[in-house]
């Protein structure tokens, strides 16, 4: 149990860092007027990556039972 829960927050640890360079990578193509289809599809990932990582934290935090 414990190494899924290392295994959990090492990949949520990675998607978070993904997240935030898909943030530089697409603030610097827009300012530099980039191709909208590669930003496009940037902003996708982007967002899959959010709901990863809110699922994937849904999973970390324990069900309590009120």
């Amino acid at each position: 149990m414990l190494a899924d829960r290392d295994s959990l927050l090492r990949r949520l640890h990675e998607m978070r860092s993904e997240h935030r360079d898909l943030d530089t990578v697409i603030a610097r193509l827009e300012a530099d007027k980039g191709d909208q289809l590669q930003i496009q599809r940037l902003k996708k990932r982007k967002l899959k990556l959010k709901d990863e990582v809110s699922w994937l934290e849904s999973r970390l935090v324990p069900d309590i039972i009120a």
